[in-house]
């Protein structure tokens, strides 16, 4: 964490095909090894399959999930005379996209059997359902976040 001052935020491009900051930024989660190309196919060849399956714009299949995957709350680790707090917090609206994202991707990653972007588009359908794995994790943080309420007052 730097001392001095605030790190700059980096500005995003949109990606080629819809033109959207929050598919770009997705794209660039799914990215190995700066592989790009290979994450804007799986990405793109995923919101195909979503559109598909969903007889809806791939797109809308995307923020739908994002959405539902989300969290309004997280937890902190508060040191408070010689005990280890959680403090539940509210989130930051780009941190909220952030978790998002990387809940969605990690969630795809553990899924075995199938290619990533067919575990991506099972994933993101799911997640704009509300079921799947990104879903369910963002109801364990609100049950770890309701359950330690007793600590909010260590929030500073």
């Amino acid at each position: 964490m730097a001392r001095r001052r605030a790190a700059e935020k980096r500005q995003i491009i949109p990606d080629y095909k819809y033109n959207q900051i929050d598919v770009s930024r997705f794209i660039n989660k799914v990215m190995v090894d700066g592989k790009k190309t290979i994450a804007q196919k799986i990405v793109y060849k995923a919101l195909d399959i979503v559109e598909k399956d969903a007889k809806k714009s791939g797109l809308e299949i995307f923020r739908q999930a994002i959405n539902n995957a989300m969290p309004a709350l997280e937890v902190k680790s508060r040191r408070v005379g010689g005990a280890t707090y959680q403090v539940p917090t509210e989130v930051v609206p780009a941190r909220r996209t952030t978790l998002a994202i990387r809940w969605i991707v990690s969630a795809a990653r553990s899924r075995s059997g199938t290619t990533m972007a067919q575990s991506l588009s099972r994933e993101l359908l799911e997640a704009s359902k509300g079921q799947g794995a990104a879903v369910k994790r963002r109801e364990d943080l609100y049950k770890m976040a309701e359950a330690n309420r007793a600590f909010v007052h260590f929030r500073w």
